[in-house]
């Protein structure tokens, strides 16, 4: 198996950008936890957020990397997906 080092120079790599697609999140003010898709929970700091991703899971974002590579918007994209719980509409 081949094992890449954090900074290594890797020959071939082209650059891409990230799809611009519409998350939901929140900023809690207190501690909390979320059960994960790998099935175990991660801690949130007072101030990181709570987010909700394309497939309608949620996960925790660190305060200072969301103000860092997301903006509020005021477009709202509905649609309806699929969880486990059933359809949620965004």
């Amino acid at each position: 198996m081949k094992t890449f080092e954090t900074y290594e120079s890797v020959d071939g790599l082209k650059p891409c950008m990230k799809r611009p697609i519409t998350v939901h999140a929140k900023q809690i003010d207190e501690e909390f936890r979320v059960n994960t898709l790998e099935g175990d929970y991660k801690q949130g700091k007072p101030g990181d957020y709570l987010m909700m991703g394309v497939e309608g899971e949620l996960y925790i974002c660190d305060k200072a990397i969301f103000e860092k590579t997301y903006d509020f918007t005021d477009v709202r994209i509905v649609e309806d997906i699929w969880t486990p719980w059933g359809y949620v509409t965004k």
